[in-house]
């Protein structure tokens, strides 16, 4: 009888045999399909335990991906700190305001991950009525949380 870990080797091995196969048979004859993006494939039977665990696997690796592209808490402890840290004055009302300058500041300390969020299109995005060109921080920080 054989191991568990000696069935998951056979299961593997297995797969990569099948799995180059059927790529391999995808290249031959005419290639012209090759160059519009396939947009729909269709979802593996149950029978189709092979294209059933590619489809499992791929979209795990997915969504770990996009997982480790969030901001987790403390990212999330620090951005607020270094917004809050270069907030431009004059305050409007209660809420306090960035300039561009201090928002690129920011975005160059707030990490990889951040970098994303400061750009022109994203401060200009969220630009109102402000006569001296700022950004609301909290709608900025909000922004994050949404879109990150």
């Amino acid at each position: 009888m054989k191991s568990e870990q000696e069935l998951k080797d056979e299961e593997m091995e297995l797969f990569t045999k099948y799995y180059m196969e059927w790529e391999g048979g995808r290249k031959s004859g005419n290639t012209s399909y090759t160059n519009i993006p396939r947009f729909y494939y269709r979802l593996p039977a149950e029978d189709e335990v092979l294209l059933q665990k590619l489809r499992e696997e791929s979209r795990a690796v997915f969504l770990q991906r996009k997982s480790r592209e969030l901001l987790d808490n403390e990212e999330l402890q620090n951005l607020w700190f270094l917004l809050d840290k270069h907030q431009t004055s004059p305050a409007t009302g209660e809420e306090a305001m960035i300039s561009y300058d201090n928002f690129l500041k920011v975005g160059e300390k707030a990490g990889p991950k951040c970098k994303q969020f400061f750009t022109a299109k994203t401060f200009a995005k969220l630009l109102h009525n402000d006569p001296y060109g700022r950004i609301s921080i909290m709608q900025f920080f909000n922004y994050v949380m949404r879109k990150g």
